[in-house]
């Protein structure tokens, strides 16, 4: 009666025939010994010989025990090292037992073919107990969490597919990349365990990089006790979990910005209020503000207004309170200095190593690396900046305004309105003629090479600021509501509502303001409301999705504002840590 389980002979029969590994000798230092220290030794070793039987010596292994010899060289069916494995496995003698996981066909194999081959064995070779790596428990959740994502059939970066066994051992550029054995021939490992710098590290640091040092040793083990993968499983891309960073942008950090900020800022009555420019500390960047007058603002279009949409009523009127806001979007010039540093940061953007006496703007969370060049080649000196996140822009501002002095932020969605309109009701500041926009916007009709332009090309409305319609997008700080005007008209007092914004309570939708380059002329519209979605960084194959980056919105920027009158601190920390868009 045969010792072997139709399927596990099946196996076998198959490894033997397909398998490389067969094909040439077996050299025991590399396939052998790494099975035997894994799962054998620490049951049949130097402190533990159950079943009088230990393996960790030639002598040992090949004495075997009452029952006979562990090792009859040539001769598999006589050796207890081999028929212990092709027990059914609810055999008592199977080895390893099925609690701790039976050997892989493929491991079986090595060691009946190693015992046909005469069994040679270096002479002072001792083994040693070392962990055995678990693909499910061990190997799988890095693979899911770090690499799935951006390895799989929808997004094949370097032709690799990580999802199945076949892809995973068959599929890449540089194939194999898994190589049962040999850690040293496998890209998986070997492109793990590269400096931080190196363009070749997987996973690249902007995409969480590198692994855990344990990581890297779980992937070299794996490899090296024969990279058993279960036929049966398939990966799918993981959530990896959040790294405790214990970040120093905290409420505490915004009491210190708010303390310079009273002391730093001059202006304290309407009157006091001049159009300046100025220069961000560390990089001279230069950006102008001007001032906006308190007053009155009708929110919202008309029903009669052409192309009106429903979510643009109804028209309700707002209190604004004086404040300056940027005279231009906010360029590369100023937000690529604060996008790219050489700091290591964590997801959340903390730095990794700082110190409590570091100044306060070299505490605020900044930007992790992005994956390419965030203008997509349309060009940076002069030009907006694109495709951050709500919260990386609220975070710019907090990083500005720690540097300076002044307290600035993304303007309300009132604020916004109000400074675009300028004073006037009709559908764009200068009327309701949409084919005057040609000098005032840059937008589908007029994109040169179907893209943005530099700031400050077009006219400026009436109160002097340029390209708030067209360019790109501009972000606003309230999370989106279809119908908020009539939720704030509700609780209107004397007809006037004071100027608010609305908080984030979910990832999206957030406000965004008078079009872009690639709109159509009622997307431009003072009016005009853009609720940000997720297909926004549709791209981006993380997970979770970074909470920087807007890799699909190639066509949103911001501005900034400065209002006269100095918030709270608990007002200023939410208005610079709202908008963290966790998928």
């Amino acid at each position: 009666m045969s010792l072997f389980r139709p399927t596990q002979l099946s196996l076998l029969t198959a490894f033997a025939l397909s398998s490389p590994l067969l094909a040439e000798k077996i050299d025991f230092n590399q396939k052998v010994k790494p099975i035997l220290e894994a799962a054998c030794v620490h049951c049949h070793g130097t402190d533990k010989d159950k079943g009088d039987f230990k393996i960790h010596t030639l002598e040992d292994a090949t004495k075997g025990n009452d029952n006979g010899p562990g090792i009859t060289k040539g001769d598999p069916s006589k050796s207890a090292i081999y028929t212990t494995l092709i027990l059914p496995a609810d055999d008592e003698l199977a080895m390893p037992p099925e609690k701790e996981g039976l050997l892989d066909p493929s491991q079986i194999a090595i060691i009946k073919q190693w015992i046909e081959e005469g069994a040679e064995w270096p002479a002072g070779v001792e083994l040693k107990q070392t962990s055995r790596i678990s693909f499910e428990k061990h190997i799988q959740p890095i693979l899911e969490q770090n690499c799935v994502s951006c390895h799989n059939p929808e997004k094949d970066k370097g032709d690799w597919i990580l999802s199945s066994k076949k892809q995973a051992f068959e599929t890449g550029e540089n194939a194999p990349n898994i190589v049962a054995f040999d850690a040293t021939k496998s890209a998986l490992f070997t492109s793990t365990n590269l400096p931080e710098d190196d363009d070749d590290l997987m996973p690249p640091v902007k995409s969480g990089g590198p692994l855990k040092k344990d990581e890297i040793a779980m992937l070299k083990a794996w490899i090296e006790q024969g990279a058993v993968w279960p036929d049966n499983i398939t990966l799918k891309a993981k959530e990896k979990a959040a790294a405790v960073t214990n970040s120093p942008d905290t409420l505490e950090l915004t009491k210190k910005i708010h303390a310079f900020i009273v002391a730093t800022s001059k202006e304290k009555e309407p009157g006091d209020m001049k159009a300046y420019d100025s220069k961000i500390p560390k990089t001279g960047a230069a950006y102008s503000m001007l001032p906006i007058p308190a007053g009155t603002a009708t929110i919202g279009s008309p029903d009669g207004e052409a192309d009106r949409q429903p979510d643009e009523g109804p028209q309700i009127q707002v209190a604004i309170k004086p404040f300056w806001v940027g005279k231009y979007e906010v360029t590369w010039d100023e937000y690529e200095p604060f996008m790219l540093t050489n700091e290591g940061r964590n997801k959340d953007g903390s730095r990794k190593t700082w110190a409590p006496t570091d100044k306060p703007e070299d505490l605020i969370s900044q930007p992790t690396p992005p994956y390419q060049p965030m203008d997509f080649g349309m060009g940076r000196t002069g030009f907006p900046a694109i495709c951050m996140t709500q919260h990386a822009a609220n975070k710019f501002c907090q990083w500005l305004s720690a540097q300076t002095g002044h307290f600035y932020r993304l303007p309300t969605e009132a604020e916004w309105e109000y400074a675009a309109r300028a004073g006037t009701k009709t559908a764009y500041y200068f009327g309701d003629d949409a084919s005057q926009l040609q000098d005032h916007a840059w937008f589908f009709d007029n994109a040169e090479n179907f893209q943005y332009s530099t700031v400050g090309k077009k006219k400026a409305n009436p109160w002097g600021l340029h390209d708030v319609y067209g360019n790109v997008c501009e972000w606003t700080l309230d999370q989106y509501i279809k119908d908020r005007n009539a939720t704030w008209a509700s609780k209107a007092a004397n007809g006037i509502i004071s100027n608010d914004w609305v908080r984030s309570t979910t990832p999206y939708p957030h406000v965004a303001k008078g079009g872009h380059y690639d709109d159509d002329p009622e997307a431009l519209r003072s009016s005009a409301r853009r609720a940000s979605d997720a297909s926004w960084k549709q791209q981006d194959p993380q997970l979770p999705k970074s909470i920087w980056y807007l890799t699909d919105a190639t066509w949103l920027g911001f501005r900034i504002v400065r209002p006269l009158e100095i918030p709270t601190v608990e007002e200023m920390h939410a208005a610079w840590n709202n908008g963290v868009a966790r998928e």
